[in-house]
């Protein structure tokens, strides 16, 4: 009877010593909030999936709308990298503790611009496919360096020069060549031209503030948009040691949402 009891308790022991590893190997120890920002030509419909995905893994998550950037209605005249930086840092300043910070394509500057302003709030630093500046550089000097990419053919300024656009057959492939037809849709439905003045906007950074903040990056291997060698040489010379990869185009948020949560959740356990 005894021995009976004993083998029971056994097993009970090992079922919920079972369980509670399993959640800690696929969930963070603790809750964290994920502050997302989008890139351009985009808006924050493109982390819908990935935001449930963190929800229901216990996490809180903000998504930034930038100006001028989905049904935001402001001017493309009156933006520039400091407004975009601004509208991030009013998000996370209603927020109680840091945060990890997530930027993708051209959101890698703001969100730099933003570890700048109040490195004491960002925990982590996460560039997925994103420009990362220098000190000086802007968005259009890295852009131009970029052999492999295939946006700049692609552009068309507006006659007011306020504007970028990109030639619609090219959308797709440059942005979202691997995803379904129902997410190529998707993108093709919520595309707005680009506000172009803050791609001439030269970052301010400095070792002291931007450097000082935990930095990742999620390379995106099969990018049309922001070559994969550009990718590597800017995360080089920000010093981002601890990297990692998506077999996807320039959007993984879309393609491979699954994919991306995995990896934040990996990244900020």
């Amino acid at each position: 009877m005894k021995k009976t009891v004993l083998i029971k308790l056994m097993t009970i022991l090992s079922v919920v010593s079972l369980a509670g590893c399993n959640q800690r190997n696929n969930f963070p120890i603790k809750s964290k909030t994920f502050v997302l920002v989008h890139g351009a030509w985009q808006a924050p419909y493109v982390w819908n999936t990935v935001r449930t995905e963190l929800e229901n893994a216990g996490q809180h998550v903000v998504l930034v709308e930038l100006p001028a950037h989905g049904d935001d209605t402001t001017s493309p005249a009156l933006v520039s990298i400091d407004v975009y930086r601004d509208k991030v840092i009013d998000a996370i300043n209603k927020i109680n503790g840091k945060v990890v910070l997530v930027g993708h394509s051209m959101g890698g500057v703001v969100v730099s611009e933003v570890a700048e302003a109040i490195p004491g709030k960002i925990e982590k630093l996460i560039f997925i496919g994103a420009f990362v500046p220098a000190n000086g550089q802007s968005l259009l000097q890295l852009a131009g360096a970029d052999q492999q990419s295939l946006l700049g053919p692609a552009l068309v300024p507006s006659k007011d020069q306020l504007l970028l656009d990109v030639m619609k057959d090219s959308i797709i492939n440059i942005f979202c060549q691997d995803g379904s037809s129902a997410t190529q849709q998707l993108l093709l439905d919520n595309y707005r031209a680009e506000p172009a003045i803050p791609f001439t906007n030269p970052a301010v950074l400095t070792s002291g503030n931007f450097g000082s903040v935990n930095k990742y990056y999620i390379f995106t291997l099969l990018d049309h948009a922001i070559g994969i060698n550009n990718q590597h040489a800017m995360a080089q010379a920000a010093n981002i040691m601890q990297t990692y990869s998506v077999n996807t185009g320039h959007s993984p948020f879309l393609s491979k949402p699954d994919d991306v949560t995995k990896l934040l959740l990996q990244i900020t356990q």
